[in-house]
């Protein structure tokens, strides 16, 4: 499999809708409160909208009241990078895929333990297998 980091733009413009490329490819985010995933409660496992990894499962899913999907702890060692952003006038940790390199969100650290995290996650990142079990 060729390296996904590296694939040009109309690979993923033909792979994403409008909605998705804007959010994972150029780092957009969503309207708070208006993400599919950001109710949901059923049991499964969070994958990268573009390359499939597995990055989140609904055992560490909680409502953290940010209009995101949130999430205390990424799964796998590895699947996910960190990366300091300092745009929009502050400084946060913006996640993305490790796979892939794309946008996932941002991690804070004002969440709920075990880990003290929160996820904060845009749902067109994600895609969701009820079928895995988390």
């Amino acid at each position: 499999m060729s390296d996904l980091k590296s694939q040009p733009d109309e690979y993923w413009r033909e792979k994403l809708t409008d909605k998705e490329y804007r959010i994972c490819r150029l780092k957009g985010t969503e309207r708070p409160f208006t993400g599919e995933f950001n109710n949901q409660k059923a049991a499964g496992l969070y994958l990268c909208k573009c390359c499939g990894e597995t990055l989140f499962s609904s055992n560490s899913k909680y409502d953290s009241g940010s209009g995101w999907p949130s999430f205390y702890r990424a799964m796998g060692e590895g699947n996910i990078e960190e990366t300091e952003d300092s745009s929009h006038g502050m400084v946060r940790t913006e996640v993305t895929c490790a796979s892939c390199g794309s946008h996932l969100g941002h991690v804070f650290p004002d969440g709920p333990q075990p880990t003290g995290l929160r996820y904060c996650i845009n749902s067109a990142s994600l895609s969701f297998d009820p079928k895995e079990k988390p």
